[in-house]
């Protein structure tokens, strides 16, 4: 196949492409099959390729390309068949990446755990922020460098070779049988990787694994921007001229909202954040208590990703664990915070307590004042020496106008950081990005999770910074009239459904500024024993989603979001936001995302007709 065919069937699926697939950020689950999602949309686009079809009738029908678009999306899906197809390879041996330097951390991050070498070369220069000495002492990563005047020169390897590339076009490598990854970096748009061989196509999932959790596909922007030069043959050409500006703007925009002073940092998105934040606290750890092992402390039901990835960072690090913590339900978040941080404290060791305010999807909110005294209570070790202060870690994305860390409130004291994921209410659901700020005890902190965000080139794109600062001032507003809407929708469940049980926060909560505009909903159900109960309950949720979702089909979405700009989206945790979440602490609820601007009438009559069928 030539390549004058395939980039002119770029050129015209471009051209027809959707909007959804530069607008999106989050998966229709009513387009998703599970067991296909890293195939079905590839293998149907491949078949649309093969019959010249680029209508856009079918190029809209299309499935969901992955579950989360920080994992992959249609045009990044586009961009890696493109590639492939030029290079004789499988469409999954090529992965794109926001950041240049993770596909290396992936494959280092697998060899590590497989105890393999690697050697990584280039001819021109290394990602801009590689750190050797960082890889080797924080992250644990073992691999040599070398710099070569060609590929030719590369040496023989018992272990993975990598080579790094800089490139100003999607240009054509020469697959040679000694490199086993191909990184093709291209400047503010990200990297490629090609993954060379049979022997290494095991190494596929945990690369997509790392893109999935720890960093984020070439964001759609970024990617159309490399598709056109690729169908065009031309330099790419970028369009981000004013990052500087942007950013200046988000940074003054999230101290404002925040009422924050330090410096807050912006990433690609929450979870890339998040990473930042947990391997500058182990780096600073090894530091300051060298002799002392680290404690992660995690929600036993919290966001797949957060669980997952904590998990993640531990399994690498000999000297980290994660330690379960019961929140909500049944369980009182702040006595379980005393119990394992008093176990901890028996134990001298480190604890940072990563949790959620409120929780997801039970939108529970512990007492404040008594969390305050148990971060801030004393504890003595064995020896009787002062046990190591915990950091709290808040992800707020469900109330991110709340301003926890500011002089005088809640966490201002202590040490605390917390942070929001951008893909919800700061971008109104138009970019993925995300953003942590400190109080004044955790400001040093900072610098080191600045060094890890940096490393790992998983700073916010300059696309990114232009959504930020056009969103982030309505925010609170929008947060406002979303919650104002949520509260009616929720009072004519309830005395439409009064056998429901809705999870939500107190009007007092409200009154105190905690206005989130999702919550949960348990549906009543019947049978003879519990399995059956379960399962009636089940069938419920897909009936009512479906129900939401056909007729009123322009605003009731069957996706996993919060905080769009207008309409109601409905999921289940416990296959979506939860799924890596153990089996037993799923939650198998509705969980129901409202916005400012939907027709909430017409919601409410079509719930009507839903609790009149049941």
């Amino acid at each position: 196949m030539s390549t004058n065919t395939i980039q002119n069937y770029i050129k015209a699926v471009l051209n027809n492409m959707p909007t959804d697939w530069i607008n999106l950020t989050t998966h229709r689950l009513d387009i998703y099959n599970e067991e296909l999602a890293k195939t079905e949309f590839i293998n149907n686009f491949e078949s649309l390729f093969n019959a010249n079809n680029s209508n856009k009738s079918t190029l809209e029908a299309l499935p969901t390309a992955y579950d989360y678009i920080r994992l992959g999306h249609p045009l990044s899906s586009v961009l890696e068949w493109a590639i492939a197809r030029m290079h004789n390879l499988k469409p999954e041996q090529v992965i794109s990446f926001s950041s240049q330097s993770m596909p290396v951390l992936a494959v280092l991050r697998k060899n590590h755990l497989d105890n393999k070498d690697t050697l990584i070369t280039y001819t021109d220069k290394l990602p801009e922020h590689f750190n050797t000495e960082l890889l080797k002492r924080v992250y644990g990563y073992n691999f040599k460098l070398k710099q070569v005047a060609s590929i030719d020169a590369i040496p023989k390897c018992n272990g993975s070779v990598i080579f790094i590339s800089n490139q100003s076009q999607v240009a054509k490598n020469k697959i040679h049988k000694s490199i086993d990854f191909y990184l093709n970096l291209y400047p503010e748009l990200g990297s490629v990787l090609l993954i060379n061989g049979e022997a290494n196509k095991d190494y596929i999932s945990d690369i997509q694994h790392v893109r999935r959790r720890e960093a984020v596909a070439m964001t759609p922007n970024d990617t159309l921007t490399a598709l056109t030069a690729f169908a065009c043959s031309v330099h790419f050409e970028t369009t981000h001229n004013n990052k500087a500006k942007h950013k200046q703007s988000v940074i003054e925009a999230i101290k404002i909202i925040t009422g924050t002073t330090g410096k807050p940092l912006v990433g690609s998105s929450g979870l890339s954040v998040q990473y930042a934040i947990m391997m500058g606290l182990i780096d600073d750890a090894q530091k300051t208590h060298p002799e002392k092992a680290i404690k992660f402390i995690v929600p036993i039901n919290c966001y797949g990703g957060t669980n997952d990835q904590a998990r993640r960072v531990a399994a690498c690090n000999p000297n980290v664990a994660i330690v379960d913590l019961e929140v909500d339900g049944d369980n009182d978040m702040v006595k379980s915070i005393d119990t394992v941080l008093n176990t901890i404290a028996k134990q001298d060791a480190i604890p940072y307590l990563i949790a959620e305010i409120p929780t997801n999807p039970r939108v529970e909110v512990p007492d404040l004042e008594a969390l305050k005294a148990v971060l801030n209570k004393a504890r003595k070790t064995p020896s009787g020496t002062t046990a190591v202060d915990p950091v709290f870690i808040l992800d707020q994305t469900f109330c991110p106008n709340i301003q926890f860390l500011k002089e005088g409130e809640i966490l201002s004291n202590g040490k605390a950081i917390s942070y929001a994921s951008g893909s919800k209410f700061p971008s109104g659901g138009k970019c993925t990005a995300g953003y942590c700020v400190s109080n004044k005890n955790t400001q040093g902190l900072m610098e080191k999770i600045e060094t890890h965000l940096t490393l790992c080139d998983n700073e916010a794109t300059g696309f990114q910074y232009e959504i930020l600062a056009l969103q982030m001032p309505s925010m609170n507003q929008r947060i406002a009239d979303a919650y104002t809407n949520t509260r009616e929708f929720i009072s004519y469940i309830e005395n439409t459904l009064p056998e429901a049980k809705i999870n939500f926060v107190s009007e007092d909560l409200a009154e105190h500024g905690f206005t989130p505009s999702v919550f949960s909903l348990d549906l009543p159900t019947k049978g003879n024993n519990e399995e059956e109960k379960e399962a009636y309950k089940r069938q419920l949720n897909h009936k009512l989603i479906n129900l939401m979702t056909t007729e009123i089909p322009d605003e009731s979405k069957y996706c996993v979001s919060y905080g769009q700009l207008k309409g109601c989206y409905w999921t289940i945790p416990a296959t979506s936001t939860q799924g890596t979440t153990k089996e037993g602490d799923k939650d198998y609820i509705a969980r129901v995302a409202l916005s400012p601007k939907m027709n909430l009438e017409k919601h409410k009559a079509v719930f009507k007709t839903f609790a009149d069928s049941i």
